[in-house]
């Protein structure tokens, strides 16, 4: 029998509590955001597991079905693909193991093959098809004035969640009201799920706006994401920790979360692969950061070039050496006054 594994892209829906059906549907009918199922094909690897809406990892077998969303992904350093790219013969990829459903078209050779599917069919409620959209987040009005700090990378995997969770920790720490929100990217929920686990009482993302991905025109970008931030400006946190997605000038809008967020950042911070990518970044994006984080700061050497390079600030996050400087950078830059006086 087969068992059926809800991606992490379904938390927003209510599948696990009424009734779906399973309808193919013509391809004429498909759209980005759709809620589809796929059944597991091929040869297990370990890319073989999708994240569920818990946000934990979960091994799936060839037979089982996967329920996901159409959607697209251009990751710089693991794959490129769109429901777009899908043949005649249904045969699909999860191009994030939160459950992007697509087919990649180009894939990193350093990668193990990714988990391959067939499409079975669109979820279906009352003969007409399910899509994230319809559980989004809405808004009537626009309104932000949140102090915010913003995260954000010259590539993916180069530590913006890893300092995210460093600074909800130390606002939590000094007894602020904090935020976390993942503003822009390919839907994952653990990287924002462990914002909660460091410190922000509340956690959003594109995904609560009905977006699998932030790869879409600009103007239906700024639709969808000004709901998201009205809604963290009703809570009014003390700060909000947001993090863009991979870099700015990625296909993700991470440029226009900076422009949305305007004059509200309040500290910037560039998570950087290496000493020479913050000055191409600068210079691209023409944001100076208030400090950099990430691999370009894993030795002194580094450090030291970082500001050689740019003349900004770096400090290694992850070095328990440094926790006490990064701390003082950030109260300072925050004009915060630490509510105790606590170690971690």
């Amino acid at each position: 029998m087969s068992t059926r594994v809800y991606g992490s892209l379904a938390r927003i829906a209510d599948f696990r509590n009424s009734n779906f059906d399973v309808q193919a549907l013509p391809r004429a009918a498909w759209a980005t955001g759709d809620y589809v199922e796929g059944e597991v094909i091929g040869r297990p690897t370990s890319l073989y597991q999708m994240e569920d809406r818990d946000g934990h990892m979960v091994k799936v077998d060839p037979g089982d079905w996967v329920i996901g969303a159409l959607g697209e992904r251009a990751a710089t350093l693991e794959g490129v693909g769109s429901w777009r790219d899908i043949g005649d013969d249904g045969v699909m990829h999860a191009l994030t193991g939160a459950g992007i459903m697509g087919r990649y078209t180009s894939i990193s050779k350093l990668l193990p093959e990714p988990l391959r599917l067939r499409y079975r069919g669109h979820l279906c409620r009352g003969g007409r098809k399910l899509a994230m959209r319809d559980f989004a987040l809405r808004a009537e009005t626009h309104a932000f004035k949140v102090p915010t700090i913003l995260l954000f990378g010259t590539s993916m995997s180069a530590g913006k969640t890893t300092t995210g969770r460093r600074v909800c920790k130390e606002l939590d720490r000094a007894g602020r009201y904090v935020i976390g929100a993942k503003l822009s990217g390919a839907g994952r929920y653990r990287d924002i799920l462990s914002y909660l686990k460091t410190g922000a009482t509340e956690i959003y993302d594109f995904v609560d706006v009905g977006l699998p991905s932030t790869i879409l025109p600009e103007e239906e970008f700024r639709s969808a994401i000004r709901p998201l931030l009205n809604r963290i400006n009703e809570r009014k946190p003390d700060f909000l920790v947001a993090e863009a997605g991979a870099s700015p000038l990625e296909p993700y809008n991470g440029d226009v979360v900076v422009d949305e967020l305007g004059d509200n950042i309040v500290c910037s911070i560039l998570c950087a692969s290496d000493p020479y990518a913050v000055v191409g970044v600068e210079k691209a994006f023409g944001l100076k950061p208030d400090l950099v984080t990430g691999p370009a700061t894993q030795t002194s050497a580094a450090v030291e070039l970082v500001w050689k390079l740019s003349g900004v600030r770096a400090i290694n996050v992850i070095d328990p050496a440094a926790k006490a400087d990064f701390r003082k950078f950030l109260m300072d830059a925050l004009g915060v006054v630490p509510a105790m006086a606590a170690n971690g």
